[in-house]
Formats: C-alpha cells, sequence, structure tokens
C-alpha cells in the first residue's frame, strides 16, 4: 500500500502542476496579438495538456482508486465523500481546459487575460480543501 500512495501523490502532483500552469498559458494566450506568439502557446498547451497533465490526471485516479480497493473502508467516509467530489470537479475542470485549448485553436476564445486569471485560482482551491479533507479528516 506505500507504495501505491507514493505513485498516487507523486500522479496528484505533476497533474496539479499542469492544472495551475495551463491556464496561466491561457493568460498569456489571451494577451498575444502576434501570430509566431499565438502559434507557440498553441504548441504548449497542446503538449502540457496531452504530455503530462492528462496521463498523469489519469495515473492519479487510477491509482486513487486501486488504494480504495485496498482499503474499501474509506470509500463511505465523510471526508472522502468529499474528497471525491473534488476529484470530480477537477476532472471537469480538466475537460474544461481542454476544450479552451480548442476554442484557443479555432480562433473562438472570446475571453479576456482577466477571466483566466480569475479561472487559474480555481485548482488552488480545490487543493487547499483536499489536503485539508485528507489529513485534518474534519468530518
Amino acid at each position: 500500500m506505500p507504495w501505491i500512495k507514493a505513485f498516487h501523490i507523486i500522479f496528484v502532483t505533476t497533474w496539479f502542476a499542469g492544472l495551475f500552469y495551463l491556464p496561466r498559458l491561457f493568460v498569456y494566450h489571451a494577451m498575444a496579438e502576434d501570430r509566431e506568439g499565438i502559434e507557440r502557446f498553441q504548441v504548449m498547451e497542446r503538449k502540457l495538456f496531452l504530455g503530462i497533465m492528462t496521463p498523469s490526471a489519469v495515473l492519479a485516479v487510477l491509482s486513487g482508486i486501486w488504494a480504495l480497493y485496498l482499503l474499501p473502508g474509506y470509500l463511505f467516509s465523510n471526508w472522502m465523500i468529499g474528497k471525491l467530489v473534488l476529484v470530480g470537479l477537477l476532472v471537469l475542470y480538466h475537460a474544461w481546459c481542454g476544450r479552451i485549448i480548442l476554442d484557443f485553436r479555432a480562433g473562438r476564445n472570446s475571453r479576456s487575460h482577466v477571466w483566466y486569471r480569475w479561472f487559474n485560482e480555481a485548482p488552488v482551491l480545490a487543493l487547499v480543501a483536499i489536503v485539508i479533507l485528507v489529513v485534518v479528516k474534519p468530518f
């Protein structure tokens, strides 16, 4: 079990690195005006999303499921249900980021860099809540 936990933490960490960085790229992409800069951001966003974030998300979820399979008693604890709800919201956020990448690629972005600055804060709030739920187990 310690190995599964260790890899789960590693995958969650790499996933969150992407969840923190990709929206920041959206901020700069929304501000870009030159073709070369726009193309550079499209490449960076695609590589981050497909090469790091998505594999990390899949492995984080799979290792979490594996850990729950080995410790099924945690599944119905209130703190775990809260954590799983937040993870589900992060998966939706991840998918939304993928949709934003497609919108940028198609030239359909209608949001400002300020909107993306606020959008960038959601994973921070989720991380704080998840860590508190897992470590403190407040309920």
